[in-house]
């Protein structure tokens, strides 16, 4: 899969196809609302969706962690979807995944679903924090509109994009970057997407199969 290089707060950071954020100088690989256990969530209220995603959710961080040497994943938010999470298989599938992974540091910033879920099991090890969680020159958050002292790295949105050509459009995640934030798509398997409207100034990226294709920036005034 190829990636987008671009430049936020005078880093160079890669936008990658998975739909993740990868920072090389600090082989730091952001993610945003991965939402463990809402397909559980789903059928426990009797919903019939797929099973399947928590270990579809984990293979496709297994790819990344064999694409990119990453040392961090910083999680941005929504985590787990709600208590059905913590359910014993999705569990175990999270605990055989750390184990193929242990030297990863993982920090979890608290999304809103993560307040109402708890914490994820102390057997994954990883630290979990308060939004605005910072290395400079960025700030690690759930909420993008969230005062922070960095250029802020944020999900929650679950951003798309429209693209129309005639009659024909489809709607596709996005990385939506201005000179303050960045929004990342949502990584989860059963996450689905919502329509935004740039604003001024912002680019967008969308994620196109196995690429990321920047799309435009909004002019200022339009």
């Amino acid at each position: 899969m190829s990636a987008c290089e671009i430049e936020l707060a005078g880093e160079r950071v890669l936008l990658l196809a998975q739909k993740a954020l990868y920072w090389p100088r600090e082989r730091l690989l952001a993610v945003a609302d991965i939402h463990f256990g809402k397909a559980a969530s789903f059928r426990a209220l009797g919903v019939p969706v797929p099973a399947g995603t928590t270990a579809e959710n984990l293979a496709a961080l297994d790819a990344l962690l064999a694409a990119h040497d990453v040392a961090h994943i910083v999680f941005l938010g929504d985590f787990l979807h709600a208590r059905a999470a913590h359910a014993a298989a999705t569990v175990r599938a999270m605990l055989a995944w750390r184990a193929r992974h242990p030297a990863p540091r993982l920090t979890l910033v608290r999304g809103n679903h993560d307040l109402r879920a708890g914490d994820p099991s102390a057997l994954l090890a990883m630290r979990v924090v308060d939004e605005p969680y910072t290395i400079a020159p960025f700030s690690f958050c759930h909420h993008p509109d969230l005062p922070a002292p960095g250029h802020v790295l944020a999900g929650h949105v679950h951003p798309a994009y429209r693209l129309a050509s005639g009659r024909d459009s489809v709607r596709l995640p996005c990385f939506l970057s201005g000179a303050a934030r960045t929004i990342l798509p949502s990584f989860g398997a059963f996450t689905g997407g919502h329509g935004v409207r740039p604003e001024a100034g912002e680019r967008v990226y969308v994620v196109a199969g196995d690429a990321v294709l920047f799309v435009g920036k909004l002019a200022a005034g339009t």
